[in-house]
């Protein structure tokens, strides 16, 4: 950091600090001195024998002398500051228990600075960082703000943006004396967007969002509120402020449509009512959010803008000497820096500029102006029909933009002293230099100056604020490695005396049709003559006389509502109201009894003098104010959350946009039996607090009413406790396309304000409920993940289980003694631990592996559980087994024979039986009992039609060969002795029989049995065995 300690100083400070990248710190830092305007330097020792490393330093605007110097220890455990008084010759150390960000001095008074910590805390001092208080926490950084002298009535006030505790923003403003929660100011109802508050000059801006709508208010000279009236469909995505001087706002707004472009906005003396001046500025998207607009205010003269206008993707430059009422094209130069025709002529060839700000701060940007030299712009650019980004060629013009000339080829980084009298120019290039180039003619002709004898890396350029002198430094670095060079430049020597009256000469300022009377007025400055060798010196004013002009009609803009029509030359200067715009119609704050003036289209520019003349804005009617009907009424939340708490404070805020308010009642139903009437609700902003005490939805309702009509606003609360427990009941066996009951259960039972997500398997597309359960399938066997959410309010809660699917399964009913039940909690913790345990024992006393074995209490009382038995993991399918009977007769015998218990609290043995010891295991698979009627029904048909074939077939001689070859094939198929393993198959499906059972009992899910002959059934089945297969292993 290098740093010019102020005006009418010859001290030059330079902070040097050595960054390591892989650590992320500053590890050694430098402090140099200079009271010689950089002639000789010597290198602070702030602590002899101590290393210290210096992270910034602060200098006070009101008085250069006071300076204050951030240091951290290498440790990074501690902070100090240390503190000089004149300017930087001794300095004081100062321990500080927090560790600064950034300091903010007070812009009046000199020894009071506000620190903002890493944690989003704000301390002030006010004797110059020798003591501290905690002033407030929570604070956003860049959004603290010191009281505007002759605005703010308190020198003492702060304004700041804090969260609230709900995660919420809010404006506030408090005294540094005292600045508790009790006493703070609340200044905007209800929340902000975060990193919105703004305090500039006279205004004060702030922004909200909601249901993806922005919202931009304004408060002029610290008055109410106002949301900022911008054209009704530009549908803002950003706002920026880009100037708020002279009692008006210009803003740039990108609308919905515009992506890299904004258009440009000014308003009325309030800040609040917006007419459009410039669409489709050039815009930039920066690092962390941050956008660059390509518009530049130019410096020295009021009312010069330049702008990048992008259309169609063409960059083209405009300047505007009437503050965007008109703008135009940049003349071209006739001649190049050599002398030779530019061949470019209007309109097919202008000159453009780059407007872009310099990443570093000591050197130019691509376009140079300042207060001192008024008049004088310097900017890198190129002629042509657009801007092109690669070329940086050198312009200068020392009218405002009249007449310009070519000076460079290249970038040069450009430093003014003594009023613009001497330009100096730098190349702006990444090899080493050590020539500058300088002008004393306004850049008509250039001199050559060896800076230093050894090339070095030029960083910046220096000279002393106001750049009134002739004094300047070159910083930089001879290597990448090395220390910083700093050469002193002197330019005193070059000129031998003080310019006098006689050295002066005046020019007039104009636009570019050659306009004098200019924001309504005439203006002369003067310069200094070309052949004069002077110093114009600290006293040096630039300003020489001015004349009021008549009005003419640019001295006038459209009004709020009101567009331009089509660029035709008979009318291009009229305004015409947008269709969504009714000039007649009282303004929204209209009150009844008093009067008000519908608009002509047209109003005065801001801060133009113009007198008499075209009066754009006469013949302007006078209305009483009517009593309006209200319109546009609202309730929002001041925690922006429509669910709380049961006993939770709420606070309803009620805005009406548009109509009376004075005279208008407001009758409040806040929906748990509470009723008002209120008067001036909307007026005084009065927000209404309340608390629900039992959970439900209540429904909130404000209507507003007078006699010209009414209006209603409806919210509704959500009040419900937070979610403290969730579980999902699922069985965790089930069968392949079987129905299946997914249950949330959740603590505390919040009905109709709770929504179940819910995720089957790897689908990202959840399902959403309203009920507690949902009723689904699965139609591949496997395991399956399903997971839930339950959400309620700001709550939410998690729950996940995996279901195994199988296409066949027993399931063996059991229950348990009646002990079990008096110490049953009914969780699904305890029902898992139950079973876990009498899975383990049917394991170890059947032999039987335990991962074919799953034990499911269910819940509820009497305790009851399901014993699934499942295929062992290498069983192949369709496959004729004798094992798994022999499995389900061992695991009757266990519990039949009483071998089963566990033993309980109290002393209590808990025995595990089968529910019904006189029924079958259950078989369970995809289908129903519905299939097994189907199939009787079918085999039934076959049989008859089978007969018929067999009884008639010597009547049917068509049929006779064929009822010969099928009978052939069906003894053939179905002889008892030579059953295949596959028809087997077919005929039982995967149904386990004993060797010993000449029939087979079939049970459905349902519970209901029958019983076929297995020597029938081949018979039956052959003649429609592919139906009969499928059919059967759906059944089964």
């Amino acid at each position: 950091m290098v740093h010019w300690t102020g005006e009418n100083s010859s001290v030059i400070l330079i902070l040097t600090k050595y960054y390591h990248t892989d650590m992320g710190k500053v590890l050694e830092s430098s402090l140099w001195r200079s009271s010689d305007f950089g002639t000789l330097y010597t290198k602070l020792n702030l602590q002899p024998g101590i290393a210290t490393v210096i992270d910034n330093f602060y200098i006070c605007p009101t008085n250069k002398k006071k300076i204050i110097l951030v240091s951290s220890s290498h440790n990074d455990r501690d902070q100090s500051l240390f503190i000089s008084t004149d300017e930087g010759a001794t300095f004081q150390k100062q321990p500080i228990t927090f560790f600064v960000e950034t300091l903010l001095f007070h812009p009046k008074e000199e020894d009071k600075v506000l620190a903002y910590t890493k944690e989003g805390k704000v301390y002030v001092s006010i004797d110059l960082g020798k003591k501290w208080i905690l002033l407030q926490e929570r604070v956003s950084k860049d959004h603290i703000f010191w009281a505007v002298a002759g605005v703010d009535g308190d020198p003492d006030l702060v304004h700041m943006e804090i969260q609230d505790p709900s995660g919420g923003y809010r404006y506030i403003t408090c005294q540094i004396q005292n600045c508790s929660d009790k006493t703070m100011t609340v200044q905007f109802a209800g929340g902000t967007d975060r990193d919105s508050l703004t305090v500039q000059d006279d205004y004060i801006f702030l922004q909200t969002t909601a249901a993806n709508r922005t919202k931009y208010y304004v408060s002029y000279r610290r008055n109410g509120f106002v949301q900022m009236k911008l054209p009704k469909y530009a549908l803002p995505k950003d706002l920026q402020i880009i100037s708020t001087d002279e009692n008006q706002v210009f803003v740039a707004v990108q609308e919905w449509y515009q992506t890299d472009t904004y258009n440009l906005y000014q308003s009325d003396p309030q800040g609040v009512y917006y007419s459009l001046l410039l669409e489709n500025v050039r815009s930039t998207k920066q690092p962390e959010e941050n956008v660059l607009i390509d518009i530049l205010e130019v410096r020295g003269v009021k009312g010069i803008f330049l702008a990048n206008q992008k259309i169609d993707g063409k960059v083209t430059t405009l300047i505007t000497y009437n503050k965007g009422r008109d703008w135009d094209f940049l003349n071209p130069p006739d001649i190049d820096m050599n002398g030779k025709p530019t061949n470019c002529k209007p309109p097919d060839c202008y000159l453009h500029l780059h407007l872009r700000w310099a990443d570093n701060p000591y050197v130019s940007g691509t376009v140079h102006t300042k207060d001192t030299a008024p008049g004088l712009i310097m900017g890198a650019g190129n002629l042509g029909s657009q801007l092109v980004e690669y070329k940086e060629e050198m312009y200068i013009t020392s009218d405002c933009g009249n007449t310009w000339r070519q000076v460079f080829e290249e970038e040069h980084h450009i430093l003014y002293l003594d009023h613009g009298g001497v330009i100096v120019a730098i190349k702006d290039t990444s090899i080493p230099l050590k020539i500058l180039k300088f002008s004393i003619d306004e850049g008509q002709t250039w001199s050559t100056h060896n800076f230093t004898s050894t090339s070095v890396f030029v960083d910046g350029l220096l000279s002393e604020p106001g750049d009134e002198t002739l004094v300047m430094t070159v910083f930089g670095h001879i290597s990448y490695r090395s220390d910083w060079e700093l050469v002193k430049v002197d330019f005193r020597p070059s000129f031998p005396r003080e310019c006098t009256d006689d050295d002066y000469e005046s020019w007039d300022l104009t636009n570019l049709q050659g306009d004098r009377c200019i924001m309504g007025q005439q203006r002369s400055f003067r310069k200094r003559k070309i052949s004069s060798w002077c110093i114009k010196g600290r006293s040096f004013t630039s300003a020489l006389t001015s004349k009021v002009c008549e009005c003419v009609n640019s001295d006038f803009l459209c009004d709020y509502g009101f567009e331009r029509s089509a660029p035709l030359k008979s009318e291009s200067s009229k305004c015409f109201a947008d269709f969504w715009f009714n000039p007649e119609a009282p303004p929204e704050d209209c009150v009844l009894g008093q009067a008000y003036t519908s608009s002509t289209g047209y109003r005065k520019v801001v801060s133009n003098v113009c007198e008499g003349g075209v009066d754009l804005q006469q013949n302007l009617a006078q209305h009483m104010c009517p009593l309006t009907a209200p319109k546009g009424l609202q309730i929002s939340i001041g925690e922006e959350s429509l669910a709380v708490k049961p006993g939770e404070d709420v606070t309803f805020i009620v805005r009406q946009e548009q109509g009376d308010i004075l005279n208008t009642k407001y009758q409040v139903d806040l929906g748990d039996g509470f009723k008002a009437i209120y008067v001036n609700l909307t007026m005084t902003g009065e927000p209404i607090r309340h608390r629900y005490e039992n959970p439900g939805i209540y429904r909130v309702s404000v209507k507003a009413e007078n006699v010209a009509g009414h209006d209603e606003a409806v919210v509704f609360i959500q009040v419900n406790s937070p979610l403290q427990a969730l579980n999902l009941e699922v069985v965790p066996v089930v069968g392949r396309n079987q129905e299946v009951n997914l249950t949330a259960i959740i603590l505390p039972k919040n009905p109709n304000l709770t929504v179940f997500y819910w995720w089957i398997g790897n689908n990202l597309q959840p399902l959403l409920t309203l009920d507690n359960f949902l009723v689904t399938k699965f139609a591949e066997t496997g395991d399956v993940r399903v997971t839930v959410q339950a959400s309620c309010g700001s709550s939410m809660l998690q729950d996940s289980k995996v279901v195994h699917v199988f296409d066949n399964f027993h399931v063996l009913p059991l229950k348990f003694t009646k002990h079990l039940d008096m110490y049953n909690p009914d969780i699904a913790e305890w029902r898992e631990d139950i079973g876990r345990v009498v899975t383990r024992l049917l394991a170890k006393e059947t032999n039987i592996p335990e991962e074919t074995l799953m034990t499911v209490v269910k819940p509820g009382l009497p305790t009851t559980a399901d014993l699934h038995v499942l295929l062992p993991a290498n069983q192949p399918k369709r496959k004729r087994s004798v094992t798994s009977d022999k499995r389900i007769a061992a695991i009757k015998q266990a519990l039949n024979a009483h071998e089963i218990s566990f033993f309980l609290r109290g002393g209590y043995w808990v025995l595990v039986t089968l529910a019904d010891s006189d029924s079958d295991s259950q078989r369970i698979g995809g289908g129903s009992g519905y299939w097994a009627i189907v199939v009787l029904f079918v085999i039934s048909l076959v049989a008859v039609g089978a007969f018929i074939l067999y009884k008639f077939k010597r009547k049917l001689p068509g049929r006779n060969v064929y009822a010969q070859m099928h009978n052939e094939k069906e003894q053939e198929m179905t002889s008892p002795v030579n059953h295949s393993e596959d028809t087997q198959n077919i005929i039982q499906g995967e149904e386990f029989i004993d060797d010993d059972l000449d029939s087979q009992t079939l049970v459905t899910p349902s519970g209901r049995s029958g019983s076929l002959n297995s020597y029938r059934v081949p018979l039956l089945l052959m003649p429609v065995s592919v139906q009969s297969q499928a059919i059967t292993q759906a059944w089964f």
